[in-house]
């Protein structure tokens, strides 16, 4: 047992000081209150269970949804020296019975268990034996059907309460709407809980969106100006994600596909080889990222519109947990919107598909946003932003408008004179006079809005077609082919009583936008042939004890040694992320290389 929570935090994770709304939480949950956080990926809030498991007589139950979540955490907490394990159906009966045998006398701070495993009668009964000390819900989202990952597994767990009432509980997410947290609080039974709700800002990420114009080339270009670093790219079907990766490694990146049609044996080597930094890239389905605990994924690719905010913004939350530099680029297209709408539509529970059209109308805006991307994005969750971020495309180069009345009619009047029963690509063939036989069968090559649009690139009138969609002067019958077709808005703009102002297409990244950005922790004075070396001792140690080289320091560790270049170890203790455990195995080493690079 430690003292304090601070010494805890020093001693064993080796971080001087909390981050905001840490100690608070920390407080809190130790002194035994039901506790709701609402954090956001990468503001430690895994910190805020786990030093109370070590303050608190007893085992705390870590109630997580991955298998691969579980383990990565516990090999993080085992790297800092502190008794963890955890109990699912991955793990050989050898070895499962030594969990439970530690676990029953009193070895362990924390168990992880899946919450299927842990409702079930023997586990429950299991429990009634021995002492608790907590019970944490990760990715607490799961248990609410106002989330946007639902898992009917989870909604058991409110029965804690009424089997273990004395025994806190604490709940904890990054992704949550209003909402979604009251039915989170409701649906586990909290008792009269402490919430925090600390906020959603990440302003170490940039985030940045382009239309799609062939989108292979886009994020090539994008993934140019990440070489040797790990990122992730998410698509919304298995046959894209295969497509995307073979194409990315025949261009010679080092990429790796994973979704969940993939045999489990492959997918836990992909999501090893990622966590080890032997794959750059991982391609992957939505499958892929609850349980992924690395903090120095440097970019997230959206290849396709994601259906809601949350999901992107817990997925883009997966890059820069270290507080370093980090990006998230989202590709959209008219047909991604289309087909998201598609599969909402398809739900025959009205309820639910009104939620999600909500979200997914919400997604769009985000994705077509003319102001401050961040600000949409806290918006969303109910938190302002006073100004513009700065580290967000929109902010380094505000999209140009253009008085587009006379485009706008154009293609309102096409779309009109093609009878309303055709679609985007029709009507942008027509408006641009292209000689198809299908424009010659149907005789629209005799319109008169045939070819008054050939100056504009197709790029130029999908942009143009899309956001009129999306300020309601056309709608898409999405039960019949997404033909477009007139509102009553569009009448006035058809007869000239109507101005309307339009944003230029944003096809490809501008080289403006590479300018130094003003994030959490900087790299600004790192030495950065030394830090390359770090890295490559740090991989050297990993692979001789057969772990994760982020489990050894991470970046942001390796970058405050090389700008502060300790010198001993009581230097080498002042480094965040080196704590009593880690300063005895590895500073040594480290302390070596540094001097050796200093002499040289």
């Amino acid at each position: 047992m430690r003292s304090s929570p601070l010494e805890t935090l020093q001693s064993v994770f080796g971080y001087s000081d909390f981050r905001p709304y840490q100690q608070e939480i920390i407080e809190d949950v130790a002194a035994g209150h039901d506790s709701f956080v609402l954090m956001p990926t990468g503001g430690g809030k895994s910190l805020c269970y786990q030093i109370p498991a070590l303050l608190r007589s007893g085992t705390t139950i870590v109630i997580s949804p991955l298998i691969s979540l579980m383990k990565d955490q516990v090999d993080a907490l085992l790297a800092n020296g502190v008794n963890a394990a955890y109990y699912n159906s991955a793990l050989q009966e050898s070895v499962a019975r030594q969990t439970l045998a530690r676990f029953h006398v009193g070895e362990l701070d924390l168990l992880y268990v899946a919450p299927e495993r842990l409702m079930s009668e023997g586990f429950l009964a299991r429990l009634e034996e021995i002492e608790i000390a907590l019970f944490a819900v990760d990715e607490a989202h799961c248990v609410s059907q106002w989330g946007h990952d639902f898992r009917p597994e989870y909604v058991q767990l409110g029965e804690l309460r009424e089997r273990f009432s004395e025994i806190p509980m604490v709940a904890l997410t990054a992704t949550a709407d209003p909402q979604t947290r009251k039915d989170i609080q409701q649906r586990l039974r909290l008792r009269q809980p402490k919430v925090h709700v600390t906020g959603f800002d990440r302003p170490n990420i940039r985030y940045s969106a382009l239309e799609k114009r062939k989108p292979f080339d886009q994020l090539r270009h994008f993934l140019g100006r990440f070489s040797g670093e790990r990122g992730i790219v998410y698509a919304l079907s298995r046959k894209r994600v295969e497509e995307i990766a073979d194409k990315l490694q025949l261009a010679g990146y080092n990429a790796a596909a994973y979704h969940a049609g993939l045999p489990a044996a492959r997918r836990e080597l992909v999501h090893e080889q990622f966590m080890r930094d032997e794959v750059d890239v991982v391609v992957a389905t939505v499958a892929f990222g609850m349980g992924i605990d690395k903090p120095d994924v440097r970019f997230v690719v959206h290849y396709d519109l994601p259906k809601n905010i949350e999901g992107y913004y817990q997925e883009t939350g997966r890059a820069g947990r270290d507080g370093l530099p980090a990006e998230a680029l989202l590709l959209f297209g008219a047909q991604d919107m289309v087909m998201a709408r598609r599969l909402v539509e398809n739900s025959e529970n009205e309820t639910q598909k009104r939620i999600e059209i909500h979200k997914l109308n919400s997604m769009i805006a985000f994705a077509e946003a003319l102001t401050c991307r961040r600000r949409v994005l806290l918006h969303y969750f109910g938190e302002e932003l006073q100004q513009g971020c700065g580290n967000c495309d929109i902010c380094s180069e505000p999209p140009e408008c253009y008085n587009a009345t006379e485009d706008a009619q154009k293609a309102l009047s096409c779309v009109y004179r093609v009878g309303q029963r055709f679609g985007m690509r029709h009507v942008i063939e027509v408006l641009r006079g292209m000689d198809t036989e299908r424009i010659r069968k149907l005789r629209h090559n005799q319109l008169s809005t045939y070819g008054i649009g050939k100056e504009r690139s197709d790029a130029e009138w999908s942009s143009l077609l899309r956001q009129l969609i999306h300020r309601g002067y056309l709608t898409q019958d999405i039960a019949n082919y997404s033909v477009l077709q007139l509102t009553d808005l569009a009448r006035p703009l058809l007869k000239g009583e109507a101005a309307l102002e339009l944003a230029k297409p944003r096809l490809k990244e501008s080289g403006k936008r590479q300018r130094k950005r003003a994030v959490t922790a900087s790299v600004e004075g790192r030495d950065e042939l030394l830090f390359e070396l770090l890295r490559g001792l740090r991989r050297e140690l990993a692979d001789a004890e057969g772990v994760a080289p982020f489990m050894v320091f991470g970046d942001a560790a390796l970058t405050q040694m090389a700008i502060h270049l300790p010198k001993n170890r009581g230097d080498f203790l002042e480094i965040n992320g080196v704590g009593e455990k880690k300063l005895e195995k590895y500073s040594g080493p480290f302390l070596q290389e540094i001097t050796e690079y200093l002499q040289k």
